[in-house]
């Protein structure tokens, strides 16, 4: 189990500084309605929620640039966003965060992603998606290739974070890859189902358990289920690593080399889980990027995802809690 000092965790953390990052995929709005319940709607069995404040967040692949940028890092956005208000709101977000928007590229034929929440005494009461899944246009693509090549020298790594909106297609997949990998940049996956297999050559690919599950067929019950998805992963796309996260199992990685290491969560005041995700590949991506081998990116990534879980709505992690939970990691692992 990997543990860190505090000496050279504050050297891995002080490195974050100014790692600029390409975040490529479906860019959302989270929008969130907070009130209370009182009574039922006298018109359906349903609960009325009395609001006391709304928010808008960024969400989706947005959400992993901004946790890039909490984390100290220069996230680039490279995505798609319509033309309408949602649109206006997400880039509102973008420059309030003082990352850059010109990667941002707007499509006048979709709607903006935008998911709305309403939550009541810290439970989720219903969730609304407003979003368009059709593939991206090729014309478009093409439009978001060219700021990768662009600004691929300046990188110090890449995130495709894919929530099969139709922005990440089979094209840009390829080419995305061909460039990191010709630069020697560090490129991480977070997939889903549709490009699944066409995420070959990355340096991590981090897939959840049912994910994995739809694609290889079968439950992933135990250690050793998990050892031989990992592996058949690493064979089928000739990745150098496979992260597998496993929700309250924590998370599982397999090295193209065949080691294997089991991460427990370190969760321990789960409030929402919306959101983790993201804060863990962009905390294994900058972690990457800053020197830490696979196996401290992975785990100051577990660290990272236990904290944000124990918030209500999508939140961001930062260094100092970072930090923290990385000490606390290594205390009771020391402990054990």
């Amino acid at each position: 189990m990997t543990t860190f000092t505090p000496d050279h965790l504050d050297f891995l953390l002080g490195k974050f500084a100014g790692k600029r990052i390409a975040v490529i995929g479906d860019l959302m709005v989270d929008r969130y309605y907070w009130g209370t319940v009182r009574r039922v709607s006298p018109e359906a069995p349903v609960p009325v929620v009395e609001v006391e404040s709304e928010q808008v967040r960024l969400g989706g692949a947005a959400n992993v640039a901004h946790n890039i940028r909490s984390l100290g890092g220069e996230p680039l956005l490279i995505g798609l966003a319509g033309t309408d208000h949602p649109g206006e709101v997400l880039l509102d977000l973008v420059r309030d965060q003082g990352f850059p928007a010109h990667g941002i590229v707007r499509d006048p034929s979709r709607p903006t992603t935008i998911k709305t929440r309403v939550i009541a005494q810290s439970q989720h009461v219903v969730r609304i998606d407003n979003e368009s899944k059709q593939t991206c246009p090729p014309a478009l693509v093409a439009k978001m290739l060219d700021v990768v090549r662009a600004e691929v020298p300046s990188l110090s790594g890449i995130i495709i974070e894919d929530y099969n909106k139709g922005v990440i297609t089979r094209e840009l997949i390829h080419e995305v890859v061909a460039l990191a990998r010709a630069r020697n940049v560090i490129i991480t996956v977070d997939p889903k189902f549709d490009n699944f297999l066409e995420f070959k050559h990355v340096t991590v690919f981090k897939p959840n358990r049912r994910e994995a599950e739809e694609v290889l067929g079968g439950r992933l019950k135990t250690d050793d289920d998990v050892e031989r998805a990992g592996k058949k992963l690493v064979e089928l796309l000739q990745a150098e690593n496979i992260l597998l996260t496993r929700g309250e199992n924590g998370m599982s990685l397999v090295q193209a080399d065949g080691s294997v290491m089991h991460i427990g969560t370190v969760a321990d005041n789960v409030q929402d889980v919306s959101g983790a995700g993201d804060t863990v590949i962009a905390t294994l991506t900058m972690a990457l990027a800053s020197g830490a081998s696979i196996r401290e990116a992975c785990t100051l990534a577990n660290c990272a995802g236990g904290v944000v879980v124990g918030a209500v709505g999508i939140v961001p992690i930062h260094t100092d809690e970072l930090r923290a939970a990385a000490l606390r990691h290594t205390e009771t692992t020391e402990v054990r």
